[in-house]
Parts: structure tokens; sequence; C-alpha cells
């Protein structure tokens, strides 16, 4: 499993990292910060046989794609495991996951997972991940003065996934 994935301002990613700490602390499921898995919003996740399928793809988004600001409004949870941030959804994020998907969706070897479609995409940002029922209630408790954030867009990267390892960034303009 692979991941294409935005990554946000300085600002924006220390604001998010004391959250994804913050959770850390509350419940002692330390699967984000002992993983080292950065604050990012996954746009796409690919089955491939090896990553060398996906680089030249991944290198025509350069030059496509911008650099522009999301409002993180919200918080939620994917139930049993996952509590996440989550931002509008918008039509710079529709036309990114259009246009991630497009560049994906016809080569033989990959397969785009169908959560990371357009239209059934929901856009999140994970906070804590692998947690208990009793965890998910402490992560709520820990969260209760979220206020939403404004933050940019300024990088879109490949990945890899357990370890969360960066193959290919790209600087969006």
């Amino acid at each position: 499993m692979y991941l294409i994935s935005a990554y946000f301002d300085e600002t924006t990613t220390k604001k998010l990292q004391e959250y994804i700490n913050r959770i850390y602390e509350a419940t002692g499921n330390g699967f984000m910060v002992e993983n080292h898995v950065p604050p990012h919003m996954t746009i796409s996740a690919l089955e491939a046989r090896n990553v060398d399928v996906l680089v030249p793809g991944f290198e025509t988004l350069e030059g496509s794609l911008t650099s522009q600001e999301i409002q993180i409004v919200s918080l939620g949870q994917f139930l049993p495991y996952v509590f996440y941030g989550a931002p509008i959804l918008n039509d710079y994020l529709q036309q990114m996951s259009q246009k991630v998907f497009d560049t994906f969706k016809d080569i033989p070897e990959v397969t785009v997972s169908r959560y990371y479609r357009p239209g059934s995409w929901l856009p999140h940002i994970t906070l804590g991940k692998q947690l208990s029922k009793e965890q998910m209630s402490k992560a709520l408790e820990a969260m209760q003065d979220f206020t939403p954030i404004k933050g940019k867009i300024v990088r879109i990267g490949l990945s890899t996934v357990n370890p969360h390892k960066d193959i290919r960034i790209i600087t969006l303009e």
C-alpha cells in the first residue's frame, strides 16, 4: 500500500502535531507518535506491486497542483479506531482528488482504494489511530477545546505505510 498525501505549512503542522500529542497523552495510545506519522491528509491510497510503477505518474503531478488554503473545521471518528480532524471538502480538494485519481486510474498494475475515489473520498487528518473504545472517549474529551484551523497545503508526497516513509515529495506553488 502506498499513499499520496497532502502536507501542511509549518504553523498548521505544528498545531496538528500538538493535537496528536495531546491525544497520545490523554489515551496512552502512541501509534501516531511512536511510528513518526506526520500530520497529513491522504488524498489517495494505492495498491501496487512496487513503487516503481507509481513514481512516473506521481512526478507528472508536479506543476499541475497548487498550494492553497483549507479550513479544518470539525473532529470525527471512524469507529472503532480512528480519531480525525475534518476539512471542508471545497472545490480545491475535490479537484486535487480528481487529478490524483485520474493520474493513477489507468495504470494496469495499480488499484485505487474505493475509499479514495472522487465522490467517495472523505478528507480527514488522522490525529489518533488504533484507539480502543475507551481511548476514543478520552481523545474526544481531550479535544473539547478544538477550534477551526485555517491551514495551507504546501506539499504532496508519495509514501509507504507501516512505517510511514516518504518516497518522493513535490512542493506546491
